[in-house]
């Protein structure tokens, strides 16, 4: 086993003063100074202009000149990068308001191109009622009792409400499913594709069942239920509590890392060595607001958390062009595998946001699959719509009768497609009398 430990410079700016902060009071300053810096360049201005506290960010003024070195930069991403931790679905609600001007005149379009030289002027709008209403969908349930239930989540399903998300999600099928009422949320949560916290949040709380949470709890309410997330492309197995000592249980037991979880996933290459631990920091990727890196160097002073995964190949994929890889959990930070399989130079399958594209995919593929298998892999590598990550095994200890519970669920049926046609490429099993069920994953699975 290969430790990868934190070693290797990390060199980042220093975080910019916070002195071009006007009209706010020291309180604000001290509420903010942990979670929420301004970024002040000399040519910028940063104005808060409320006395009300700003967790939410209402009211906040951005006053700068595009940096004339830059090149064309959508006027959403550039805001959010202006304004350090806000959501970029909160900045486009602010430009659709009309809250936004460049060089003087009212912009509206959030994917507006920014040049050089141009002048912005931003307010950010005040935060939108968020609720999550009742929606009857199929869940495919597969534990339940009075105080938790275990879901296996497909894939393309977005866990909870957010803006760009408030209808379709597991949280509105739950709470139909357990005729619960109407959840009033924070319009904060983040959206699946702007993330900020990890995969378990100790701010999530329980559901607001019938015989009754108080109702602080209730209007406090971020994720109903929601003990821990996946992402929206990750299938797998999900639990969620039902009652608020339940959802403080599991809470701790995640916080504790004590929760089983096992992950499998096919991977754009096969790593070296074929077994490891990668202990890298993961934080928020200064180029790309959407994506997570892993940071080598000390976490001290720096954007990012301690992250640890363990890996080990399973079989060997298409002539090694890909590998079936499983992934156990020892911390549990956002995109935590994605970024880790990217550091490690093996994109998951299907991943675009981590390097995993369809041309790395082709040109890994493609020269080691048969003639008569091009057709078959261009037809799979064009279909693919999401990383090719399952969570698979998930145990945890019951938070009302102390008992060991353990679920695996097999992957859905466009994984074991992909593993089906990988396989025919090429393959050799490396890990023995693992996961026998894999072996008849192609002809067996859900269809």
């Amino acid at each position: 086993m290969l430790q990868f430990s934190l070693n290797g410079a990390l060199s980042w700016t220093s975080i910019p003063s916070t002195k071009a902060l006007k009209n706010s009071h020291n309180s604000l300053l001290m509420l903010r100074a942990s979670n929420f810096i301004i970024r002040a360049c000399s040519n910028s201005t940063v104005e808060a202009i409320s006395d009300r506290p700003t967790t939410n960010y209402s009211g906040i003024k951005l006053q700068e000149t595009v940096d004339v070195n830059s090149g064309k930069l959508r006027l959403d991403s550039w805001i959010s990068s202006r304004i350090n931790g806000i959501s970029r679905a909160r900045v486009q609600s602010s430009i659709r308001s009309g809250l936004v001007s460049v060089n003087g005149r009212v912009v509206d379009k959030v994917s507006h191109t920014l040049r050089g030289g141009d002048k912005v002027n931003c307010t950010i709008s005040e935060l939108q009622p968020l609720r999550a209403e009742p929606e009857s969908m199929p869940l495919d349930i597969v534990y339940e009792d009075e105080h938790v239930l275990v879901v296996n989540k497909p894939a393309h399903m977005v866990v909870h409400p957010a803006p760009g998300n408030a209808s379709g999600t597991l949280v509105n099928g739950i709470l139909h499913h357990c005729s619960l009422p109407t959840v009033p949320l924070s319009s904060e949560v983040p959206s699946d594709e702007d993330v900020f916290d990890d995969e378990y949040s100790s701010s999530s709380t329980a559901l607001s069942y019938k015989e009754g949470i108080s109702s602080a709890l209730s209007e406090a309410s971020i994720r109903p239920g929601i003990v821990h997330r996946l992402d929206k492309g990750t299938s797998g197995l999900l639990v969620v509590a039902k009652d608020e000592h339940s959802h403080s249980h599991l809470a701790a037991q995640f916080k504790e890392h004590s929760i089983k979880r096992v992950y499998i996933s096919l991977t754009c290459g096969v790593p070296s060595p074929t077994s490891g631990r990668v202990e890298i920091p993961i934080g928020r990727d200064v180029n790309n607001r959407i994506r997570m890196a892993a940071i080598p160097g000390s976490i001290k002073g720096r954007n990012a958390r301690q992250a640890a995964s363990r890996y080990r190949v399973i079989e060997v994929l298409a002539d090694g062009g890909s590998a079936l890889v499983e992934w156990r959990l020892e911390t549990g930070r956002t995109h935590q595998i994605r970024a880790h399989a990217k550091y490690l130079g093996i994109p998951l399958l299907g991943d675009e946001i981590y390097g995993g594209t369809k041309g790395m995919a082709l040109s890994l593929l493609q020269p080691r699959a048969k003639l008569l298998s091009h057709t078959k892999l261009m037809d799979m590598i064009s279909g693919l719509e999401r990383p090719c990550l399952h969570a698979l095994t998930l145990g945890f200890v019951h938070p009302h009768t102390g008992e060991s519970l353990k679920f695996t669920q097999m992957p859905p049926a466009d994984f074991a497609e992909v593993l089906g046609l990988l396989r025919d490429i090429g393959a050799e099993k490396l890990v023995k009398n693992r996961y026998v069920f894999l072996t008849y994953l192609s002809s067996n699975i859900q269809k």
